[in-house]
């Protein structure tokens, strides 16, 4: 073993206890009261950087700061490998189904419960301490490093893009590395191939001017509640197929990646043990991982109207509100697929009430091109970790600075993540495995090291 992994296993208690730290902050960037908790995260992230020995700087933005760290002393002819992370988490409600206090870290069976435990702070963090391990043994790095972390991820990346474009010659770079995806299962070592896009809608039905009577005024006035569910029952036919129409024309299938799934190790009871649900189901004519990997939906995420408290109360509402996004995948374009659910959702829309429909955000699809050296030496590091080969799998979220990130740096962009299926990221109880955090760790050093230039 290396010195600099001897050095990482060597200080295994203090990286957790750092991470703990971190985690402890209620970096919420959807909540305008932790804006002070968001400035508080990007200093804590910035100090941390410096600590391990890069040149730390806080960016400001229209919303929250973006945090870089650089090293750039490499030998000659050395890439530079940008790593990318975000350092604001998800919202912590419901409180009551949590387990421990979202912002206190409780260890527990091997596991570190808290809010971003790997959405994505420790999958961020185990990076600097694998910087930390080069630079404290060595001195120096085996490649130059551009370390972007940024605070509006969970909310749309809005001012991400136009820091990129504007310092896009100062963050050129060979490699990108993201670390925010999940592995394929324990000790099962994963490489990214793919992320659905997103786009993300509200809508808003009026009827009424205010809540009416339903006895004196229901059968006579159009429910928008009711007219909102018959929206929605439109989007999908009985196979589960997405109705809207256009919604698959540019569908793009790959039979090579479609075998490769198929061939990955998939246990549908563990898998639907996790979901809590009754059975496994969707989109005819697909099995689980062609669903969430390879096939776009349609979801609802939100509804809200009428009287929902305790007790009863004979409401007609006078507003309906649903939120749906559309997970996508090559080729779709989410501004086309925004385009077409407008025109559904008016066309569908019953006589009687008023329907707006807002576009929230949205992203690109990605696909990897799993050849080359990028990819080759991320194997090796995977295997020097884990003591097992990677395998390449899709993701069924998005990521939608992947795509953005490929067309502004012309960099490949690796996703290299340390999650377990079941980590309950965005829900209550999230949750990740202090092994995945310690080899992970090897393995950020290791690719460093693998991403070498050879010796002349």
């Amino acid at each position: 073993m290396s010195a600099v992994h001897e050095y990482i296993d060597r200080h295994d208690a203090r990286f957790a206890e750092e991470l703990f730290d971190f985690l402890r902050i209620p970096s919420i960037s959807a909540r305008s009261e932790h804006r002070g908790d968001m400035q508080r995260a990007a200093a804590w992230f910035a100090d941390r950087m410096r600590d391990a020995g890069l040149v730390a700087e806080i960016h400001e933005t229209p919303g929250h700061p973006i945090v870089t760290g650089e090293w750039r002393a490499a030998a000659e002819h050395a890439p530079t490998v940008l790593i990318y992370g975000h350092y604001d988490v998800q919202p912590v409600e419901p409180l009551d189904l949590w387990n421990y206090p979202p912002f206190e870290p409780t260890l527990s069976q091997g596991r570190i419960y808290a809010r971003g435990a790997v959405d994505d702070k420790g999958q961020l963090y185990l990076h600097i301490k694998a910087l930390e391990a080069h630079l404290r043994t060595h001195g120096r790095l085996p490649v130059n490093v551009i370390v972007l972390a940024e605070g509006e991820e969970e909310v749309g990346s809005t001012n991400l893009m136009p820091f990129v474009q504007k310092h896009r010659d100062r963050l050129r770079a060979s490699a990108i590395v993201i670390s925010d995806s999940t592995m394929m299962a324990p000790n099962v070592p994963t490489i990214g191939a793919s992320l659905r896009g997103l786009a993300y809608f509200e809508i808003r039905v009026r009827g009424p001017a205010t809540d009416l009577h339903s006895g004196s005024y229901g059968g006579a006035v159009i429910n928008p509640a009711t007219a909102l569910s018959r929206i929605i029952a439109s989007f999908h036919d009985s196979s589960w197929h997405v109705a809207i129409p256009g919604f698959y024309d540019d569908v793009r299938v790959d039979p090579d990646f479609l075998e490769q799934i198929r061939q990955l190790p998939f246990n549908e009871g563990e898998f639907l043990a996790e979901t809590g649900a009754q059975r496994l189901a969707g989109e005819t004519g697909f099995n689980t991982h062609e669903r969430l990997w390879v096939r776009p939906t349609c979801e609802v995420n939100g509804l809200l109207s009428g009287y929902t408290g305790e007790g009863s109360k004979t409401v007609l509402p006078a507003h309906a509100m649903a939120k749906v996004s559309c997970r996508l995948v090559p080729d779709q374009d989410p501004e086309k697929i925004q385009r077409l659910f407008v025109s559904h959702v008016k066309r569908v829309a019953p006589e009687g009430v008023h329907v707006e429909v807002e576009i929230m955000h949205g992203g690109r699809p990605w696909r990897a091109n799993l050849e080359g050296p990028l990819y080759e030496a991320a194997s090796r590091a995977l295997l020097k970790a884990f003591g097992q080969s990677a395998v390449y799998a899709g993701e069924g979220g998005s990521i939608p600075i992947v795509p953005e990130f490929e067309r502004v740096l012309s960099a490949p962009v690796l996703l290299m993540g340390f999650g377990l299926p079941g980590e309950n990221a965005h829900a209550p109880n999230e949750w990740m495995s202090m092994e995945c955090y310690r080899k992970g760790t090897h393995a950020a050093a290791a690719l460093l090291e693998e991403l070498r230039p050879a010796t002349p």
